[in-house]
Formats: C-alpha cells, sequence, structure tokens
C-alpha cells in the first residue's frame, strides 16, 4: 500500500508558502510562523510580491523566481488566482500543493467550475492536491506543520478530517495531553487527495500505529471497500450524517452523497473498523488503540481508592461485555497486610482512603496474573501515582478527582505513553474496542423490576378478577379433565388453546404447558394429556389442579400492560410490546403512580413500537382509548389493593376497536 506520490506532503525537503503575509493574525502569517517555530528542517520560501522579508525570511515574487527545488508549496491567495499559481508550481516542478484557500466547490457553481480548473491544471503537471478549503498537513515527526494550531509532540496517531474543526479539536486535545499525533491532514474538498490515499499512505507510514478517520461521504466507495479488506493497522472512524437532516447537511457540506448511515455500520462492521459516535470517543479510541495493550480476555480487577468510581466502572464494564469476575482466594490471601483490614476483598477492589502510590504498586504487582486487564482508578490526589503504573501492562489507568496532583501525575503517565483516561465510562468503552466480539460476554442490561411476590393466583382465577375490575378476557374455562375441556371446547367452538393452571409454575411456556389452535376432541385429549406429563416432569414439586380452555383470539398487536411493586418507589406501571421477546426486547415504558390520563398517552407514545400502534403499511391504528384505559384500571389496583405486587398481562392483544386479555400473571406478597 506505499503512496511514494504522497512522500512530499509528509517529508519534504522545501516548502513554498504561496500568500504569506507580515500581517499577524493572516492565516499566511500564521501557516509561515508554525512552520518556523515548529522546527521544519528543510528551506522555507514565502512568496509574497509586496514584501521583501517576512519572519526574518526573504521573499519571493513567485515560486518560479526561487533558484532551488521546491518539494511542497502552501497556496493562501484569492481563490481566482489558484489555477495561476499551481500552474507556476507546475512549471517549478513542484510535486505537492497544499490549497488552504477556499471559494470552490463549497461556494456554488462558480466555484465548482474554478476547482476543475484547478484539478486540470495540476493533472496536466503532475501535481498532487490536498484541499481546496482545507486547513493543512502537520508531521510532527518531520517536522513540518504547515497548518494550525502548532502541534510538535510525535505521536502515534495519524488524524485525517473532512472537517477541519473537528480534526483540530483532535488536534487540541492530543496536544494538551502531551501525546502527539504522526501527522495530520485535512481533507477540504478532496479536489484530488482523498480518505483512501492517505489511508493506504498511513498503512506503510512506520510512526502511524492508529489512522483516525472523520467522514461525511466517501469519494470512491469502491476503493474504500478494497482499502478495508487489506487494511491491517485499526482504523477509527468518526461517520457524520446519520439522520435523515445529517444526511442533507453531509450532503450540502462536502458536495458528495453521504450514504445510508446503515450501509456504513455493516460495512464497517465486516471488516472490523472501529466505529466512534462522538467526537469524544473519537479522542478516547484512537489514544485507547494507540497506548492501550490489547487485553487477551474480558476479565477485569478494579483496584480504586473511590468506591462510587468502582460502581461505575462495574456498569460500564458490564455494559461493555466485560467481566468483572470476583476475587480469587489465593490472591485475597496474598494482601494479608498490604490492604487496610477494613477493605473489603472483592472486585472493585477499594484501597480505602488509606492508600498511597505504594499500596497501589503493591496490590497491582500482586493481582497481574490473575486478570486480563487492571483498571486502575486513582479517586484522590494519590502523589507518586505516575511510578506505579507502566507502559504497555495490562492496565486500564483512570485518574479522577486529584485536582492539580491529577493533573501533574497524568501529564507524566502520558509522557511515559500511559493513556489516563478521566471518567471509568471512557476509560472502559476505549478498552472494549480492544477485545475481539467472540470474547465478550454479552452484554448486561440495566436492571428491571422483578416479581417480589410468593403467592400467584391461579390463571383462571387471575381471569375472572381482572373481569371484575372492567377488563375484557378471552373467553375462559377451567377444567380439571380431558373430558371436561373437550365439553368446553364443543361450547366454545374449535379451534381452542390449551394454559397449564398452576400457582407454582410463573412461566407456563418454558415447560410446554401452553398449546394453541387445538382443532379437534382428538388433539385436545392428547394435548391435555402430553401437557401434564411435560410440566410435571419439569416441575415434580408443583400443584396442578388442572387446565384453562380458551377462545382463540383474533389476531391484533401484542402488547404487555402491567405493575410491578418496587420496594423503594411502590408501583410501577409498564407499557409496551408484548410476547415471548418482551424481556429480551424490553420496549417498554413506566410510570410511578399517580397516574394520569395524559401520563398513560405519553407511556403509549414513548416506545420504539409506537408506529405499530398508529397504523403501519396500510393496518388501522389500533384503539388507543382503551389502552389508556387499561392502563388507568391497573393504576387503580395497585392503589386499592396493596397486597399484589406484580401483573402481568401478556399478551394483550389490541384491535381498531378494544383491546382483550389473553394471558394474566397475577402475584400476591
Amino acid at each position: 500500500m506505499a503512496r511514494d506520490d504522497l512522500w512530499s506532503f509528509f517529508h519534504p525537503s522545501s516548502v513554498a508558502v504561496i500568500g504569506a503575509s507580515d500581517s499577524a493574525g493572516k492565516l499566511g502569517h500564521e501557516i509561515l510562523k508554525n512552520l518556523i517555530e515548529g522546527g521544519f528542517p528543510g528551506a522555507l520560501y514565502p512568496i509574497n510580491p509586496k514584501a521583501e522579508k517576512i519572519l526574518g525570511l526573504t521573499c519571493f515574487k513567485n515560486v518560479k523566481d526561487i533558484p532551488d527545488q521546491v518539494d511542497m508549496a502552501v497556496v493562501i491567495i484569492p481563490a481566482r488566482m489558484v489555477p495561476q499559481a499551481v500552474r507556476d508550481c507546475g512549471e517549478k516542478g513542484v510535486k505537492g500543493a497544499v490549497i488552504v484557500t477556499g471559494g470552490f466547490s463549497e461556494a456554488g457553481a462558480e466555484g465548482a467550475k474554478l476547482q476543475e480548473e484547478l484539478v486540470r491544471v495540476a493533472s496536466n503537471y503532475d501535481i498532487r492536491l490536498v484541499g481546496p478549503n482545507c486547513q493543512g498537513v502537520n508531521n510532527p515527526h518531520h517536522p513540518m506543520c504547515a497548518s494550525w494550531p502548532l502541534l510538535t509532540h510525535k505521536g502515534r496517531v495519524a488524524v485525517i478530517s473532512q472537517s477541519g474543526t473537528v480534526g483540530a479539536a483532535m488536534m487540541d486535545w492530543f496536544s494538551v495531553e502531551e501525546l502527539g499525533v504522526s501527522s495530520f491532514v485535512s481533507l477540504g474538498n478532496r479536489a484530488d487527495i482523498d480518505e483512501v490515499d492517505l489511508i493506504e499512505y498511513f498503512e506503510g507510514d512506520p510512526n502511524t500505529k492508529v489512522i483516525a478517520v472523520y467522514i461525511e461521504g466517501i469519494k470512491d466507495p469502491q476503493r474504500f471497500r478494497d482499502v478495508l479488506s487489506t487494511l491491517s493497522k485499526p482504523l477509527v472512524v468518526l461517520k457524520s450524517g446519520r439522520t435523515p437532516g445529517g444526511r442533507v447537511a453531509a450532503e450540502s457540506h462536502t458536495k458528495s452523497l453521504a450514504g445510508a448511515d446503515a450501509i456504513y455500520a455493516s460495512l464497517f462492521r465486516r471488516h472490523g473498523v472501529c466505529r466512534a459516535e462522538t467526537i469524544e470517543e473519537f479522542f478516547d479510541f484512537a489514544k485507547g488503540f494507540a497506548y492501550l495493550k490489547p487485553p487477551s480476555g474480558n476479565r477485569i480487577l478494579y483496584i480504586t481508592t473511590s468506591g462510587g468510581s468502582a460502581i461505575l466502572a462495574t456498569d460500564a464494564a458490564e455494559q461493555e461485555g466485560l467481566s468483572v469476575s470476583a476475587l480469587p482466594e489465593e490472591l485475597a490471601g496474598q494482601l494479608e497486610g498490604v490492604i487496610p483490614p477494613h477493605a473489603i476483598r472483592s472486585n472493585p477492589l477499594d484501597l480505602t482512603g488509606d492508600a498511597n502510590a505504594k499500596m497501589f504498586q503493591e496490590v497491582i504487582q500482586r493481582a497481574r496474573p490473575y486478570y486480563d486487564t487492571l483498571g486502575i482508578i486513582f479517586g484522590d490526589p494519590i502523589l507518586d501515582a505516575s511510578e506505579v503504573v507502566t507502559p504497555e501492562a495490562n492496565e486500564l489507568v483512570i485518574f479522577l478527582g486529584g485536582a492539580e496532583v491529577e493533573r501533574a501525575e497524568r501529564m507524566k503517565m502520558h509522557q511515559r505513553g500511559i493513556p489516563v483516561f478521566p471518567t471509568p465510562e471512557r476509560g472502559v468503552k476505549a478498552l472494549a474496542q480492544l477485545i475481539p466480539p467472540k470474547s465478550k460476554a454479552r452484554k448486561a442490561q440495566t436492571t428491571f423490576p422483578v416479581a417480589s411476590g410468593r403467592v400467584q393466583l391461579g390463571l383462571y382465577e387471575g381471569l375472572q378478577f381482572l373481569e371484575s375490575k372492567g377488563f375484557d378476557c378471552i373467553i375462559s374455562s377451567f377444567a380439571d379433565s380431558p373430558g371436561k375441556a373437550v365439553h368446553l371446547a364443543h361450547r366454545m367452538g374449535f379451534p381452542v388453546s390449551l394454559k397449564v393452571d398452576s400457582p407454582d409454575i410463573l412461566h407456563k411456556s418454558d415447560c410446554g404447558g401452553v398449546r394453541l389452535n387445538i382443532l379437534s376432541a382428538l388433539e385436545l385429549r392428547s394435548a391435555y394429556t402430553q401437557m401434564m406429563e411435560r410440566v410435571r416432569s419439569h416441575h415434580p414439586q408443583a400443584r396442578i389442579p388442572g387446565v384453562v380452555v380458551s377462545a382463540m383470539a383474533s389476531p391484533g398487536l401484542e402488547l404487555i400492560l402491567g405493575m410491578n411493586r418496587d420496594p423503594q418507589f411502590g408501583p410501577v406501571i409498564i407499557f409496551g410490546l408484548g410476547g415471548v421477546t418482551v424481556e429480551i426486547l424490553r420496549d417498554v415504558s413506566m410510570r410511578l403512580l399517580p397516574l394520569t390520563r395524559d401520563d398513560a398517552l405519553e407511556m403509549i407514545d414513548e416506545i420504539k413500537g409506537a408506529p405499530l400502534l398508529k397504523g403501519f403499511r396500510g393496518r388501522r391504528p389500533v384503539d388507543q382509548e382503551a389502552l389508556v384505559d387499561g392502563l388507568l384500571k391497573i393504576a387503580r389496583i395497585a392503589e386499592e389493593h396493596e397486597d399484589i405486587v406484580e401483573i402481568d398481562l401478556n399478551p394483550v392483544l389490541a384491535y381498531a376497536e378494544g383491546m382483550v386479555v389473553v394471558d394474566s400473571r397475577i402475584l400476591k406478597a
């Protein structure tokens, strides 16, 4: 993937600044100043026909007047003059030009014509172009800062950006942390050189460990796919234009198609591209790939002086698929005499406020062999913290709450190539990008209200109770024998459903306790016998007085309406999409009492599946008022029956007119 044609942009022996200015604050002045103060080792030639010297350097009226070879030119003059300046560069033998000037395709039809002329001229002379309308190029390893702000710290991340501001923000953050970059390129309008050219170049750059790219759209999708299929270095991408409005804005900004975001997401997953969702993640993920050691697994131990930060870190780890595994007894024994007696020997391992750098060091040394990563959280002003952590070790360092000590120690760590993250969430999320998906645990979900009752109403009893409270329930009857079940089915009319009725079985379908669409008496007798055998084999101790025979309801939208009595906050009303996947998808909304009609309407509207309720692909909208009434009835039950701790109506079938409860679970304390 070597790109020798781009060498002149990153390792020029001489640079001409066309449009250099002696007026401080103008770009022609600032870029020349940054080249000088950044320590550019080659020859610098300011081009300005009206000045003799700028910043102590002799000026030339035209690039062709320079007596020596010029490798690269930085062009900062009015747009209308740029094509001629590039033609002059071609006659001089310049190999690359960075066009900082704007006013080209981004400025409308006339600017687009001017850009076409610029490309034509450059092509005639075999000049490669960065820009126009860009923020320049910076390579601290050469060093050469033909850009702004001035950044001189040498780092491991190559930053490529279609936005000058996004790129400048990354440069500023890497500069403040003294981690630096390997190079920075602002693409601008991409009249010639684009993101693929640069990804190919940095793939072969020995100073670059990670490539970070901000894109709004891809200039050449097929070449982009090709480069992703052969790339060996980590690629972190911040792709904007994810929403309909964002896509329109991106296409307006870049004058190229932004593309459907779902396609980009699929492409990135296929090729292992790390996608950031925010500028902050863009920075953190690139920093993590550049300086963190890739873990061999997903086990992490937190060593901390901050219990609160450790809890946040634990939440973040489990949400990212990391395992906060228990402290081995062997390690706990090794910590005797090392940590305070009142410190709890668990994971997280809270060293308490008695901790100092020496205690951290001794714990780190003992714990390292037992975990894939040590999450070291300095939650206080720990003096000499920088001396107890190690570059390229299995450590994730987080420092917060340490004020001036934190700032000083963090800078020392960065100078040693040890990345420090300011919050547990940011650090853990960056670390998680380095762990292959197959090595991660299933991401934990946030806690959900669970049953705390001990007595379950039988299914038939529960349906009768709901009817007494005004609910429309599916026509049902209780049967304690196959014969009675058949008799009831004949009265209802086939097809029917059969459900086991037991106060000791919470999930009927898990043990074969539900059969639907039974079409005949013979099938019903067989289903009854088989159901009893299966249920008793799964729950040999359960009380099973019989079954519930129900009419089959007409197809409708499956929903869940419910209540859970939280031990701290009291009754929580629940609404969402129903069926067997409700506990997996958790597309639900919740409200505490008191519940008003407006609250119920908001609950219905805020689930992700709300469009299904309002009519989808020609279907009629469901009866929203019936759903509101159902939620208000559940709220009244919660207020009037304090002994009921859970109501689970699932599924409730919603129709264009009304709704019907098909199954229920009611638990009492």
